[in-house]
């Protein structure tokens, strides 16, 4: 079931406007959902630096809070960031290891959170943070119980961030179900999934848009994307 958008009391105080012509930062820009994310946006109009974990151009590790820190001093002036990235384990709670929940938490969590902290007074006052959880945050199954924890940690740290933060800038989470090009990926069919191009426009409505502290589930396309 795909939560309506609807505008937060949080995002009423005046410096919550629109902003045009936006430049945005979206992290994790070769990923299946970041590459339809940073397409969505260029096909707008909208101006986007794109971030990778490795490659060619801007990188960054979301474990490394320094890295954060230098990749906001080398992107200049930003409107909204866009994070599609971050590792989380996967397996059997009797099975992972400290060392696979650190990890979790460090890039997954931390790596998210620290985005928004590093962000604060780098990004234009007025702008944005729109981060990524997952379905499994609210709805885990077997062997997610780190992957489940962490996108739980992000929702929660969203809703606090935008109250802290609402006379400045919006934080919101899109908590993506099965994407269509993943589940292709292990073999699987494409549905019950949601196409990556139609979950982009989850993250347009956030970034565009004026709510803050919403977690909006994207399983489907929404209703004007489905034909």
């Amino acid at each position: 079931m795909v939560n309506q958008l609807s505008t937060s009391p949080l995002a009423e105080p005046p410096v919550h406007k629109k902003l045009d012509d936006m430049r945005i930062l979206v992290v994790g820009s070769s990923g299946t959902i970041g590459s339809a994310v940073t397409k969505a946006f260029s096909e707008r109009g909208q101006e986007v630096v794109e971030v990778t974990h490795s490659g060619g151009g801007l990188t960054v590790d979301l474990s490394d809070t320094a890295l954060i820190k230098a990749l906001y001093d080398t992107a200049g002036k930003l409107d909204a960031v866009v994070c599609a990235a971050g590792v989380a384990q996967f397996g059997p709670l009797e099975e992972l290891s400290d060392a696979d929940f650190a990890q979790s938490i460090e890039n997954k969590l931390m790596g998210q959170v620290n985005l928004v902290r590093c962000g604060i007074g780098r990004v234009t006052e007025g702008g944005s943070f729109t981060l990524t959880s997952g379905g499994l945050s609210q709805n885990p199954t077997a062997a997610t119980t780190a992957v489940s924890m962490v996108g739980a940690a992000v929702e929660a740290f969203a809703k606090g961030a935008a109250i802290d933060l609402e006379s400045r800038y919006r934080v919101n989470v899109v908590s993506p179900g099965w994407v269509a090009e993943s589940r292709m990926k292990i073999g699987l069919g494409p549905m019950p999934g949601i196409w990556a191009r139609d979950l982009a426009e989850y993250y347009i409505d956030l970034v565009e848009g004026l709510q803050t502290g919403q977690i909006v589930q994207a399983e489907t396309a929404k209703p004007d994307r489905i034909s």
